[in-house]
């Protein structure tokens, strides 16, 4: 009870310093059952919202009102006098109008589809007729100006946390705390991003453009990670699509066309809204555990174009880290045909925990719009995307600026936060945890004297048959995250074979327009060759399968690489990448248990045991609809889902370095991820790839298999290293998430919000008779070669995620070649991960 006066007082305080009106409580009826999607606002004014499904609500304003007003449709208006600026808590019983008691809406259970029984439905069609002739679609250019205003915070604040040991020294962080609008909880601010952008678009060549004008953040504004975060997380979005992609998850939109299936509507009310006569229709899932929303819309009589909209999505969606989301967008009524969007508010609250007095942060994104333009056509040179396009001044603008540009001034408590902010990076408390969080992230140990991080930290320790117990140590230079060049390197030690390895790189920016990048290095170590199909070109690259402490059969096919690389990169055009390197190499085997060995008519026995490789390639990479963050040699990826098409041919010559082989190498792959509306995430892959001449065992395409635990997507989990080896392949992965679609439906286990996962992979090869007669050499441990080009080698698997929200379980079965030497039919592999 003191905890509860406390935080009363502390922000009734806060409340009558900045002039706010703040109100919440609960609605109910005579039954004192809870009143869903009642009206709440202040007398006089148009500022209001609506009760949730249990009836709760917050309402504040910066002004200072009198009264509240409290009404839904079939029930007596109830107005109730502020005696005091904050008011929490209040309960208000609602009576039922005796002459509409046959004419109460109901808004729970089951309501009809059909168009010819529910209104609802008739006005749900006319808005699809007509959503391809609303807002920006009736124009052939466009142009508009943008604000948008992103905030994180810490919510929950009470007197537990302002006194617990983690902000002793650093209290005065609570005196920007305020109240959500939303959800009436207290929060402290601790980052703000604002950006103003112009943007331009043209619906006849599909194409648009937005250029920065100017942005400013605090709180960890020099984090570009956690900005990229930001800016993933609240992508863009139209109401009108059928589907809306929040966190990595598709929810069906309201307006769907297929919402009839996943929705109740309800025609509530009617009204004029800006001289406009609309239509409001309350909604809310059919089913639970589905990624749904409820709430309500105002939609125009004659246009059927929205006037208003406020999502909330269903406390049993199957999202994770994610106790709410809350959606307001404002439309404008530009002229009797035009509604145009205006305002856009999203409202996150992520928790550990979806328990209403759980502890988390909240992610809010304000957007406006202003200022529309039509039909300036534009060349369609100007809409071509520049590789390089970073424009410094945007992120140095003053304060003048800000005033001119902002569409809605900052309040008093998002100003002070700049401030506050600022102060707190210089406690040493806060950067002790600052870092500690820095290191999580990203897995290194940043040393700023040094300008040098330390890590990864997740690589220290490792384990195969060849090292035994491995323990590795790195580093990296690290100036800034736009750092032009950059070295890096590690040095690692086996205990059972007692040998050192090391790797050392380094790449620069030559050309920052076209991203001309030179880069090499050399690397000495152990490692699974057998793991990939398609060779990585990272120097200091290491696959998890020559470390893994555990694992379905002995793992001891390693190889002792040598490796030196020089290649040059260029992006003539965004997301088109042409690589071209050269490449020497030695190659042999790092066990006594297997063999590399070839017949080597210039060897005085006729049998080599070591391969020398000089070869070039020429790879291109192109990555559409990918949004990278950035501009220095490294850059990072700021969303995902894009597709990533690779080409590359590879040459191997005799006549350079004294190296062993003629041959060329073609190969090419194409992974693809597809949204499939509410029905998951497909992600396929295909790759194919010929190697032309003869060559070593250490040179040919070795399907990847998997003797590891873990479910590692792109290998074979049935298979063992080396278990099918060919010259010529082609193979292909499709894995689906149902994201929770079918458990759902499931009444025993939709409440543990599992996921079921899909997966079908495949792979024919062929393997020459020449290849095949060059390793076998008569050596006891060499491999068998054997290629899948009987039949098509297949392997499905069912799997089950989102178990404790972390764990994936597989369970994967081998389709064929099970006469095979110890081929396993069956196999458990696992994962963990955070995930949405």
């Amino acid at each position: 009870m003191k905890q509860k006066l406390l935080i009363l007082f502390l922000f009734f305080g806060i409340s009558m310093a900045f002039a706010q009106t703040k109100v919440s409580g609960y609605v109910y009826d005579e039954n004192n059952e809870p009143i869903a999607f009642a009206n709440v606002l202040f007398k006089g004014s148009t500022e209001g919202t609506i009760t949730n499904e249990d009836g709760r609500f917050y309402l504040e304003s910066e002004n200072t009102w009198q009264t509240v007003i409290v009404s839904f449709l079939g029930y007596e208006l109830k107005e109730f006098t502020l005696e005091q600026k904050v008011n929490y808590d209040l309960k208000f019983i609602l009576k039922e109008e005796a002459a509409a008691l046959n004419e109460v809406v109901i808004v729970t259970g089951k309501q009809s589809k059909k168009a010819s029984e529910n209104p609802a439905i008739r006005i749900l069609k006319k808005i699809w007729e007509r959503k391809r002739q609303n807002g920006l679609r009736q124009f052939k250019q466009y142009q508009y100006d943008k604000y948008e205003k992103v905030e994180f915070d810490i919510n929950t604040i009470d007197s537990a946390l302002i006194k617990s040991r983690l902000f002793r020294g650093m209290e005065f962080v609570f005196d920007k705390v305020d109240t959500s609008s939303v959800t009436g909880k207290t929060y402290l601010p601790m980052f703000i991003n604002e950006a103003v952008s112009k943007v331009y678009g043209d619906n006849l060549l599909d194409k648009e453009k937005e250029e920065l004008k100017g942005n400013k953040n605090s709180g960890f504004s020099n984090n570009q990670v956690i900005i990229d975060f930001v800016d993933d997380l609240y992508a863009d979005f139209n109401i009108y699509d059928n589907y809306l992609k929040f966190f990595d998850k598709s929810f069906v939109s309201p307006l769907s066309r297929t919402g009839i299936q996943t929705y109740n509507y309800v025609l509530s009310d009617s009204a004029f809204i800006d001289n406009k006569w609309c239509y409001n229709i309350i909604y809310y899932p059919r089913r639970k555990n589905e990624l749904t929303f409820k709430g309500d819309f105002w939609v125009n009589d004659s246009t059927y174009a929205i006037k208003d909209i406020n999502l909330q999505a269903s406390k049993s969606a199957n999202i994770n880290w994610v106790k709410e989301i809350y959606i307001e967008q404002e439309f404008e009524v530009l002229n009797d045909t035009l509604f145009l969007i205006k305002r856009d508010y999203m409202l996150s609250d992520f928790a550990l925990s979806k328990k209403e007095k759980s502890r988390g942060v909240y992610g809010k994104r304000t957007t406006l719009y202003d200022n529309y333009v039509f039909d300036e056509v534009q060349p369609e040179k100007f809409y071509d995307e520049e590789v390089y396009n970073y424009n410094e001044d945007a992120y140095n603008r003053d304060d003048e600026f800000w005033e001119k540009n902002r569409m809605e001034s900052l309040n008093k408590d998002e100003k002070g936060v700049y401030k506050m902010l600022d102060t707190l990076k210089t406690v040493k408390k806060f950067k002790r945890l600052y870092n500690l969080g820095s290191i999580l992230a990203s897995g290194y140990i940043e040393v700023p004297s040094l300008n040098l991080d330390i890590g990864p930290v997740f690589s220290v320790f490792g384990f195969n048959e060849v090292e035994g117990m491995r323990i590795r140590g790195g580093g990296r230079t690290y100036f800034g995250p736009n750092d032009l060049w950059r070295v890096e390197g590690f040095l690692a030690y086996g205990f059972r074979d007692d040998k050192f390895k090391y790797g050392i790189s380094g790449k620069w920016l030559i050309d920052k327009k076209n991203r001309l990048i030179i880069s090499g290095g050399n690397r000495r170590d152990v490692e699974q060759i057998g793991a990939n199909l398609t060779s990585s070109t990272d120097v200091l690259g290491r696959s998890l399968a020559s470390s893994a402490v555990v694992g379905t059969s002995v793992n001891d096919k390693l190889t002792n690489v040598n490796l030196t690389t020089l290649a040059l990169e260029i992006e003539p055009s965004k997301n088109f990448v042409i690589r071209t390197s050269g490449t020497y190499r030695t190659l042999e085997s790092a066990s006594p248990t297997f063999s590399l060995d070839y017949n080597d008519p210039e060897s005085p026995t006729g049998i080599s045991s070591e391969v020398k490789q000089f070869e070039t390639a020429l790879s291109l990479s192109y990555f559409p609809n990918r949004k990278m963050t950035g501009y220095g040699v490294e850059r990072r990826n700021a969303n995902d889902g894009f597709a990533t098409l690779f080409a590359q041919i590879t040459r191997g010559d005799k006549s350079w370095f004294n190296s062993d082989f003629d041959y060329t190498k073609v190969q090419l792959s194409y992974i693809q991820p597809w949204q499939v509306g509410g029905f998951g995430r497909l992600t396929t892959t295909v790759e194919a790839g010929k190697t032309f001449g003869e060559v070593p065992l250490g040179l040919l395409s070795v399907v990847p298999g998997n003797q590891s635990y873990f479910s590692i997507y792109n290998t074979f989990p049935q298979l063992d290293f080396y278990e099918f080896v060919t010259d010529t392949y082609t193979s292909m992965h499709l894995e689906h998430n149902f994201n929770g679609r079918i458990f759902s439906r499931i009444p025993f286990l939709k409440k543990y919000n599992l996921r079921a996962i899909v997966g079908l992979r495949g792979v024919w090869g062929d393997l020459s008779d020449k290849n095949i007669a060059l390793n076998t050499t008569g050596n006891p441990v060499e491999t068998p070669l054997i290629a899948p080009n009987e039949d098509i080698y297949y392997e499905y698997s069912f799997g089950v995620g989102n178990i404790f929200k972390i764990l994936r379980i597989d369970f994967n079965f081998r389709g064929n070649y099970l006469s095979n030497p110890d081929a396993r039919s069956f196999g458990v592999t696992g994962s963990f991960g955070f995930s949405f």
